[in-house]
């Protein structure tokens, strides 16, 4: 079976991203820093200066130079209110532009992720049904083997195949066809527990893991994917399945626990031939 191959390009520029808006922030942090020191500078210069000519026009109101020195005082405070608000208004420009470049970024950045939960699911979930596909249960099947010897509690496999699936495709068409697999998949995500996992292997083929599920239970499952109809014009068509289920053996290792599951299917389809009457 053909596999996809993921590289890791979306991670390491989803990361170069998040160090980019870290950096922003930043520097963002720092010019609200310098502005604040800035403000607090000039405020206590411009009181010192306007004490100071206050106690020395208060001295000497004969000297002929104080309105020349007032004056010049005057102009030099207004000077240096006229730089800081300039250099002020330059820095609100560099933090409006760094803020638009970090929303850029964040918006990026969600995208990427968003894309990224995209690829994620189409390499996990199974398109047309819903179910998980072969992938997924290969690492949740590793896991739920290891569970089941760790604390000593059992775990079935049930091996399912939709009878006359190439009939229905030949007769009605592959819509029809795909219409069947998404009603028997919809079917099965019901008909199992919240602890289960339904998966289409491919084609007409389910598998569904069932932890400490004994054999009673496995038929409530087989019972509940029975009398499914696809309805057409005229008539109705009822899908057939057949299923067989096996228990983990302590020490086997996952390939060997699905060929006993596909064996039992394969025992339940032959003993199903057997019992039909020969005409």
């Amino acid at each position: 079976m053909a596999t996809t191959n993921f590289t890791p390009q979306s991670d390491v520029a989803i990361e170069q991203r998040a160090k980019e808006i870290r950096s922003g922030l930043r520097r963002i942090g720092r010019s609200y820093w310098t502005l604040w020191f800035l403000a607090v500078l000039i405020a206590l210069a411009l009181t010192i200066a306007i004490v100071t000519l206050a106690m020395t026009s208060s001295f000497d109101t004969r000297d002929l130079f104080g309105p020349f020195s007032l004056n010049q005082a005057v102009r030099g405070l207004v000077g240096m209110v006229l730089l800081f608000s300039v250099y002020t208004l330059h820095q609100q420009l560099q933090l409006m532009r760094t803020r638009r470049s970090l929303a850029e970024q964040v918006e990026i950045s969600t995208e990427q992720h968003l894309l990224a939960e995209a690829y994620l699911k189409l390499a996990m979930v199974d398109p047309l049904t819903g179910l998980h596909n072969r992938r997924y249960a290969q690492d949740r099947l590793a896991a739920e083997m290891s569970r089941a010897q760790r604390l000593r509690t059992s775990l079935t496999v049930l091996a399912i195949d939709i009878d006359g699936l190439k009939l229905i495709n030949d007769l009605h068409g592959h819509a029809v066809g795909d219409l069947a697999l998404k009603a028997f998949g919809e079917r099965l995500s019901k008909a199992i527990r919240g602890s289960d996992l339904a998966v289409r292997i491919g084609g007409d083929e389910f598998v569904v893991l069932l932890p400490e599920c004994d054999s009673e239970q496995v038929r409530i499952v087989l019972e509940r994917l029975s009398g499914i109809r696809i309805a057409l014009d005229p008539g109705n068509v009822v899908l057939e399945f057949s299923a067989g289920w096996t228990d983990y053996q302590a020490g086997e290792t996952p390939e060997q626990f699905l060929e006993r599951a596909d064996q039992a299917l394969y025992l339940e389809k032959q003993s199903r031939k057997k019992a039909v009457p020969v005409a």
